[in-house]
């Protein structure tokens, strides 16, 4: 086991949201697929020529792989093969590549676990750019969360409870 990076009373973001609430960058609204045991949301942090990629964290608290359980991760890449499918059928992108963090020295910044799904089109340079300086509002997310909400709902048969 590694030790934890997270500062003291870190309030994490994405428990706030499995359980309900607000934060400080996202709302519940930007959840667009929950299932038992993992979570998928909107990223609020874009980079310039790929919107609208989305964050895909289990729903109990786990700072990173390391501590992630068999189970847990289970239902996280589960969604996030749903989430890879569900954009790459909505967002009329070319392909799709997904990234994880873990620790301060491999890029992590957030003290959950989590995996980033990006739609990808040729010439994107997503590798060899950085993302906006501020975070992106409700409103610019929120046609991406709708996008995928129906995608799942019209694939489940039912709509999607954040």
């Amino acid at each position: 086991m590694t030790r934890s990076h997270e500062p003291p009373g870190y309030q994490c973001p994405f428990c706030k949201l499995a359980a309900g609430a607000d934060t400080a960058h996202n709302s519940v609204a930007d959840i667009v697929r929950r299932t038992s045991g993992a979570l998928a949301l909107i990223s609020p942090r874009w980079w310039p020529r790929n919107h609208g990629h989305v964050l895909v964290v289990p729903t109990r608290h786990y700072e990173n792989l390391y501590e992630l359980p068999a189970s847990a991760g289970h239902a996280v890449h589960d969604l996030v093969r749903e989430v890879a499918i569900a954009i790459r059928a909505t967002y009329g992108c070319e392909g799709i590549s997904t990234r994880q963090h873990n620790e301060p020295a491999g890029n992590q910044d957030a003290w959950h676990y989590h995996v980033h799904v990006f739609p990808r089109y040729a010439g994107d340079r997503l590798y060899s750019s950085v993302p906006y300086p501020e975070f992106v509002t409700a409103e610019q997310r929120r046609p991406y969360a709708e996008r995928l909400r129906c995608y799942f709902a019209a694939a489940t048969g039912h709509e999607s409870r954040a």
